[in-house]
């Protein structure tokens, strides 16, 4: 017989404006944005207080002010978040066997078996205890039989709360909620269901598979299976696929600055492409240069998590200068970004207008559909696309 499963989902609340409220307390109990300008910048976080009213994230600033006036628009200093994020990794790192960083403020953790010496509601209590502690950060958690359950416990346990779903409670916890709740379930797929009468999860629990499969198509199995409480995904441990990277090596050597600019460029957009496509986020950037004596120098720097070329591509360049004696030629040149965890343009959004993000998705789409390249800065355009190396692991 297979071991119960404990898995546990972790959710710092309202993040962004969490931790800014620990340098300025008087945030505190008021309508908070985190984001950009007023006039064109765009939600990336909201208090919970400023949600009453409607806002939320990837909503356009000056939209958020017209449902909250009075709200306080903070610019935010992203160094802030990585930083917290890491500490609160470390805590989780140093307490559980197995964990899995999904975003920069969300984690899985898998305690089955675990049950067997010590009580996982318990472990995970004390773990919660531990992050309030050290970090006065407020954090949810769900724990249940899988990953999709945790996390809805811990959406139903918001704000700095946690619930535990019994083994076979699962179904009985699911039925009263609105299909909405449903993670990954996307806005069209409900309105087809409600369509069909079925509002809640419960009353998806009574349609029968081919029904769905016959509406939904493939999704129909996914519909059912989520309805029922029914997951089998894995925690992933942390370290899989940590980097991305690619290299370039040049039929003559080069020590031409701008050359070496634009081949970096080209390589970085690319990479940053791939990130976007795989719903991921780099924190840290390294370069790699090798010379015509086959002598190997590598730089790099922790940033604060992103998927953006326009705050990559500065920082390669400052690394080139870091790493380069101008006056010896380069025989290759490389790119790596690590330190990799999921999300898409949160963590961007306090610092990108509407323009830029909706440039990214634009480009992003275009290349999806026609191929790398199709659409990229002019300074990378003598430069072919590659074939990139995959994730790494650790």
């Amino acid at each position: 017989m297979d071991a119960k499963r404990y898995i546990v989902h972790i959710d710092l609340d309202s993040f962004f404006v969490s931790v800014e409220r620990k340098f300025d307390p008087s945030l505190i109990g008021k309508p908070v944005i985190i984001g950009g300008s007023k006039d064109r910048g765009v939600v990336a976080s909201a208090s919970y207080e400023a949600r009453a009213y409607g806002i939320h994230s990837a909503m356009p600033t000056r939209q958020a002010l017209k449902l909250c006036p009075h709200a306080i628009v903070v610019r935010g200093t992203h160094g802030r978040y990585s930083d917290a994020s890491r500490e609160v990794t470390q805590i989780i790192h140093d307490m559980v066997p197995l964990y899995q960083k999904s975003s920069v403020d969300e984690f899985y953790i898998d305690l089955t078996g675990m049950d067997r010496f010590y009580d996982p509601y318990k472990l995970a209590t004390e773990l919660r205890q531990k992050v309030i502690r050290d970090t006065g950060l407020p954090i949810s958690f769900g724990m249940a039989s899988s990953k999709t359950l945790a996390k809805m416990a811990t959406n139903s346990a918001k704000p700095n709360g946690q619930l535990w779903i019994p083994h076979g409670k699962e179904k009985e916890f699911l039925a009263p909620l609105n299909i909405r709740k449903i993670p990954g379930l996307g806005e069209s797929t409900c309105q087809k269901l409600y369509q069909y009468g079925l509002e809640k999860i419960g009353d998806l629990q009574r349609v029968n598979l081919k029904f769905l499969e016959a509406v939904f198509g493939k999704m129909g199995l996914f519909i059912y299976n989520k309805a029922n409480g029914i997951d089998d995904s894995e925690v992933a441990p942390h370290g899989d696929r940590k980097s991305i990277s690619t290299e370039h090596t040049f039929e003559s050597d080069i020590k031409d600055q701008r050359t070496l600019e634009n081949i970096l460029i080209a390589m970085t957009e690319e990479l940053a492409g791939k990130l976007r496509r795989e719903n991921k986020l780099a924190s840290c950037l390294a370069i790699k240069i090798r010379y015509a004596n086959f002598e190997t120098h590598t730089q790099q720097q922790k940033i604060a998590f992103t998927a953006a070329e326009h705050i990559l591509i500065p920082g390669i360049k400052n690394l080139l200068h870091k790493a380069w004696n101008h006056h010896r030629p380069i025989r290759l040149i490389g790119v790596r970004l690590s330190n990799l965890c999921s999300g898409s343009y949160q963590i961007n959004l306090f610092e990108d207008n509407e323009e830029r993000i909706r440039l990214y998705q634009a480009m992003d789409d275009i290349n999806f559909r026609f191929g790398d390249k199709t659409i990229c800065r002019a300074s990378g355009m003598e430069i072919g696309a590659r074939t990139f190396n995959p994730f790494l692991a650790k």
